[in-house]
This record gives C-alpha cells, structure tokens and sequence, in this order.
C-alpha cells in the first residue's frame, strides 16, 4: 500500500478539504532539487506523480533511494523539527502537494480532532518506513526501497477495507488537484 495510503486511511474527509484548501499544487522539473540535506523546510509535501531520488552527503551524494508517487516527504523534519537528513530531487516532471509548515502548526494547535488524525496516520507512516528498511538490511541491499513492506500484515483499524478507503481517497484528492 503506498504510504500516502496510510495517512489518508486516517484522516477524515475534512481534513483532507483542509489540505487542499491550504496546500499549494506544484509542477516540479526534472533535476529541480525539493529537498536540500540541512536546510529548512517551510513545507510538507505529498508527491502526486512523478519520481524523485534521494541522495545523502556523507556517501557523496549517491543515491540511495527513490520516491514515487503516494509518498510524503518533509514528515520527519515537520515532526522532530530538525534538518532534512537527505537531498530530494526530482528525476522526471512530479506533481507535489505542498502544505506550508506554519499553516500545519496553526492548524494542528486549534483544532485537537484533526492534530489526534494526523499525527496517528503519521507515526503509521514512520512505522511503514522504519519495517521497510529493517527489511533492506534483511536483504544485504544498499539502496533503500520506500515500497509496500509485507502490508499483508497490517492490523486493520475499524474499517471493514482500509486500504479500500485510503484508494479512493488518494485517488479523489487527485482528480480534485488535477480539475483546479
């Protein structure tokens, strides 16, 4: 399941509204870097389409990664309030969803329903990424995978088909941002 999945399959239909209400569309270029490893970011994106590579200093800049459509990035940043720990660039033209940073924290400080949602579907997402790359080093691989680890295992949570709900939701979201 793509891990944008997991965040909406929390989120309710009006959280959702408030994302797109709040968050800007944007056309990102082949070899336009998102993301610069330690400098700050003024947003949280949701990658609509496309593929971007992640690439870190400390290994001169190899790539180690590759993000796809469905991902979020900037979450970790957003959550411990520390530097991006990698580089994010775009490999073809992607579709980004971004949510500026200090409209997020108004939002989560004023209403405490949609801070609980958000921040559950969150630490769902970490946790997805944190059992993806236990499994790499599993694999004796190093490149990191971003993609679906054994979510035939995951628990459902009061939703006869979550990841039915968290589609669709995907999936209303872009026609959404594509029809604007």
């Amino acid at each position: 399941m793509s891990k944008v999945l997991v965040i909406l399959g929390e989120l309710s239909d009006r959280d959702i509204d408030w994302m797109l209400a709040n968050g800007t569309r944007t056309q990102v270029l082949p070899g336009t870097t998102l993301i610069t490893e330690g400098k700050p970011l003024d947003a949280l994106y949701i990658v609509l389409e496309g593929t971007l590579s992640v690439a870190v200093s400390s290994l001169a800049d190899k790539e180690i990664g590759k993000i796809i459509s469905g991902e979020v990035l900037g979450e970790m940043s957003f959550v411990d309030g520390r530097l991006p720990s990698a580089s994010v660039t775009a490999i073809e033209e992607c579709l980004i969803l971004s949510i500026p940073r200090r409209l997020l924290t108004e939002k989560l400080e004023q209403d405490v329903l949609f801070s609980l949602r958000f921040y559950r579907a969150i630490t769902k997402f970490l946790s997805s990424r944190l059992r993806g790359t236990v499994k790499r080093f599993g694999e004796e691989s190093d490149y990191l995978s971003y993609q679906d680890p054994d979510d035939e295992h995951a628990i459902p949570q009061n939703v006869e088909n979550p990841e039915d709900l968290a589609e669709s939701r995907f999936q209303w979201l872009l026609q959404r941002l594509k029809g604007s």
